[in-house]
């Protein structure tokens, strides 16, 4: 049967890129069967756009500013229960994005090809993530799974894929079934580390894959990695790695010290790197501070304090 796809586009204040990233979801070439859009509390004028330009869409408006962990959290949310009203449960996949995502018009077909292909079903199936000039972005780089068997490898590879252990929130295809009985995405992360610790914890134990062939672009400012100088969002990087590392079920022991070896390293060249090291140091130490004296707000709090009612 033809899988039911629900668009997730989470928007903060760029209402013109969110207007590109929604016109080219309309001209996908297997365009997505709704579209949901979470508003973080604009105050530009999205809200509006979203109702004047896109009456189809389904619009979910937040009092507050929750970060793309909590706007994402929102949305797949309002999925869900939307198809629980409707009695139907058929919110089977679940494609998410970013407002400056702007997907070619074959992106959602290349992953609904890459997961129907694939000898075993994948739990997520994430696209190939460029800038604007073409460039793969290193910021959404896909984590190939370590230690993969040949087997893995060879039946990705059959498809046209590889096979991952993590994906970022610029386009990628979730199955609904497995955000059911794993749980929502991290609210209280804010931003930083949300989609990394929500797909570890997808995957832990599943298949993923990344499809070169469904290609978006990000249209960041700037092109750069996740070394690149944060400044005072250094904080949500420090805190949420702590999250992650002591909290989520998201990874194996032996992967815990791997990522956080690796994670150490990329802050070591964070700062030699850095304009402003006093920024960091005072991030580092708020960030380990409150990382370890307390731990996340249940998502269904963060995300109720700041949806305002609407009729399913």
């Amino acid at each position: 049967m033809r899988p039911t796809v629900y668009a997730v586009v989470v928007t903060y204040n760029r209402r013109d890129l969110l207007a590109e990233a929604l016109d080219a979801l309309g001209r996908q070439t297997r365009p997505p069967d709704g579209v949901v859009v979470v508003d973080n509390a604009s105050g530009d004028g999205t809200a509006a756009l979203v109702r004047d330009r896109f009456p189809d869409v389904d619009l979910v408006e937040l009092t507050e500013n929750t970060g793309g962990a909590g706007g994402f959290a929102a949305g797949i949310a309002r999925v869900l229960d939307t198809a629980r009203v409707l009695a139907t449960d058929r919110a089977g996949l679940l494609w998410l994005m970013d407002d400056d995502t702007i997907p070619e018009p074959g992106a959602l077909a290349a992953l609904l090809d890459a997961r129907e292909r694939a000898a075993a079903e994948p739990v997520l199936v994430a696209s190939r993530v460029v800038w604007t000039d073409g460039r793969d972005h290193p910021m959404n780089t896909p984590r190939v799974k370590p230690g993969a068997s040949r087997a893995e490898r060879a039946a990705a590879s059959a498809v046209g894929c590889r096979p991952i252990r993590s994906a970022s929130f610029v386009s990628v295809l979730v199955d609904a079934a497995a955000v059911r009985e794993r749980g929502l995405p991290v609210a209280d992360y804010f931003l930083w580390n949300d989609d990394f610790e929500f797909t570890t914890r997808l995957l832990r134990g599943r298949s993923g894959l990344y499809c070169p062939a469904s290609v978006v672009v990000h249209k960041t400012r700037t092109f750069g990695g996740t070394d690149a100088d944060p400044g005072d969002r250094f904080y949500y990087e420090v805190r949420n790695k702590v999250w992650l590392f002591t909290r989520s079920r998201g990874l194996a022991p032996g992967e815990r010290v791997l990522y956080a070896g690796s994670s150490v390293r990329r802050w070591v060249r964070t700062y030699v790197r850095s304009a402003d090291r006093a920024v960091l140091r005072r991030g580092l130490r708020t960030g380990l501070a409150d990382g370890l004296r307390r731990r996340p707000r249940p998502t269904t709090e963060v995300i109720s304090a700041a949806m305002r009612r609407y009729d399913p």
